[in-house]
């Protein structure tokens, strides 16, 4: 009897093991979205952002992106989201101008992470140093954002929702998994 037993405690141990292999090394916490769509899980990059990644993470925990709107998605392009104003659909047309309020004030750009499917940047309106709490996540490469947005982390489950993603659909919780 013992030996089926422990089959079924190692049947019930493989997704957990098989979900923390597809962290990268050296990733941090992974930032989970629920969305109408599904769920998109992102792994940070604390050893190359360490500021981005705690304030993108402290804003998660203080539930700053529940409720928000994708203010942008071009197909098969990049999603955005960080402005609390799209909670207020008579609002519409100055989404994409508000943010947490409070810049980061670093620059955390490395050469090691590329703006390629998946890559988690910053967005700001002209000075990386101005990053306020929108962040994007890329449906396909653009080299020409590297070296000048953050990316502080990647999409490691649900890039398939996030490219169903639509304008004004709403991130119904953001949560993070240690």
């Amino acid at each position: 009897m013992k030996p089926l037993i422990t089959f079924c405690v190692l049947l019930l141990l493989v997704p957990a093991v098989a979900r923390s292999q597809n962290k990268s090394p050296g990733a941090g916490p992974v930032i989970v979205l629920e969305t109408a769509k599904g769920v998109i899980e992102i792994e940070t990059y604390p050893e190359e952002a360490p500021k981005s990644v705690a304030y993108i993470l402290a804003l998660v925990k203080k539930g700053f992106y529940n409720g928000q709107r994708f203010h942008r998605a071009e197909a098969n392009f990049v999603i955005q989201i960080g402005d609390p104003q799209t909670r207020d659909m008579t609002k519409q047309a100055d989404w994409g101008r508000g943010n947490s309020g409070t810049p980061i004030g670093v620059v955390e750009i490395t050469k090691k992470r590329k703006h390629g499917p998946g890559a988690v940047g910053l967005a700001h309106s002209g000075s990386a140093k101005e990053a306020a709490g929108q962040f994007y996540i890329m449906l396909r490469a653009a080299p020409s954002l590297d070296g000048k947005y953050a990316v502080f982390g990647h999409v490691i489950k649900g890039l398939d929702v996030a490219a169903k993603i639509q304008k004004a659909d709403v991130l119904k919780r953001a949560s993070v998994r240690e």
